[in-house]
């Protein structure tokens, strides 16, 4: 009953924010939404889990009095409290680092991998995917005055971090989470050259995430020694898994690829073919962490690995809802075209 109550306040939180035009309202949606998940993370009464709520909430409200500072600076300077007029340099440049620490771009991400590994599962996908919404719909909407400079920066710092940080995890929620940095340094880097092109990595990034977590939860793993003997409940969730982890990383005929694709033939149209290269050359990076937990899904077999003992196969039913996430994570390529048409 709780959690209904909590996800609806969530739900209603990022509506708010995202369908509003004045700062005052945008704020209050991401207020709802902070206070809304707060007791999901806390749920299980683990110290950890206590402690992780505790940091989400300094953090958040940080960002969030920020935000409030940044618009209202750009309402002293010229009048305008609509989300789409924030002219005022100063005021760009705040509200920048304010979404930066609200999403846990570097350098600012430090709170994001230990609330995530607080959190239960089901929360860290919340906290993954619904949570980033409203902050990547204000970037969206103030787009056009922000500083690109600063920007590439966050998403080229993101990648890099997000890569070496996530190297040698062995928490599989800590490893999602430097990999959630990574992907948002990708959609940094593209919001203020063309902004669709971040919502579509946004969404992509969001049904492949929602695909892992789910999958986890199903097969009920959390560390990398669990996952190699777990090929043994459901062996063909687990080929899933496999194609769904390469697909985040980003490998040619799944779809990861596509906004990869499309984010660096757009930088290479602006110009700025080094910073392609190189932030493609740091998803390599990423790309490491990402086949080692493909590694551990499918191809190890204890005991050489692991003194775990095997586990009983499972006759439980995969969700369909899993089913459909893990198609479309993995074969949505062929019909770009026609994603493109659409966005």
């Amino acid at each position: 009953q709780a959690n209904l109550i909590f996800i609806i306040s969530l739900l209603l939180g990022t509506t708010i924010t995202i369908s509003s035009n004045h700062w005052i309202m945008a704020w209050t949606g991401l207020e709802i939404n902070t206070l809304a998940i707060l007791p999901l993370i806390s749920k299980s009464h683990h110290p950890r889990a206590i402690e992780a709520a505790t940091k989400y909430f300094l953090t958040q409200s940080a960002a969030s009095a920020l935000i409030l500072f940044s618009s209202m600076t750009n309402a002293w300077h010229t009048g305008q409290w609509d989300i789409t007029q924030l002219t005022h340099p100063t005021s760009s440049l705040i509200l920048t680092s304010a979404i930066a620490m609200k999403l846990g771009l570097v350098p600012f991400h430090f709170w994001f991998p230990e609330v995530l590994q607080g959190s239960p599962l089901t929360t860290g996908l919340l906290l993954s995917t619904i949570m980033k919404l409203p902050p990547i719909a204000l970037l969206y909407m103030t787009s056009h005055s922000l500083n690109p400079t600063l920007l590439t920066t966050l998403a080229i710092l993101s990648t890099a971090l997000g890569g070496w940080m996530g190297l040698n995890q062995t928490q599989i929620r800590k490893v999602l989470a430097f990999s959630s940095i990574s992907h948002l340094g990708w959609m940094a880097i593209i919001i203020v050259y063309n902004p669709k092109l971040t919502l579509l990595n946004f969404y992509l990034y969001a049904m492949m995430t929602a695909t892992i977590f789910l999958t986890l939860n199903t097969i009920k793993v959390l560390k990398l020694s669990t996952l190699m003997t777990a090929w043994t409940k459901i062996p063909s969730l687990n080929a899933m898994l496999l194609l769904t982890l390469l697909s985040l990383a980003g490998l040619p005929p799944l779809t990861g690829f596509l906004p990869k694709w499309l984010i660096i033939q757009e930088l290479t149209k602006q110009d700025m073919a080094p910073a392609a290269t190189l932030i493609s050359l740091l998803s390599l990076l990423s790309l490491f962490f990402y086949l080692r937990l493909a590694y551990c899904t499918t191809i190890t077999l204890p005991p050489h690995t692991t003194n775990h003992m095997k586990q009983w196969r499972t006759n439980k039913s995969t969700s369909i809802m899993i089913a459909i996430l893990t198609t479309m994570s993995v074969m949505l390529l062929p019909i770009s075209p026609m994603i493109l048409t659409i966005v």
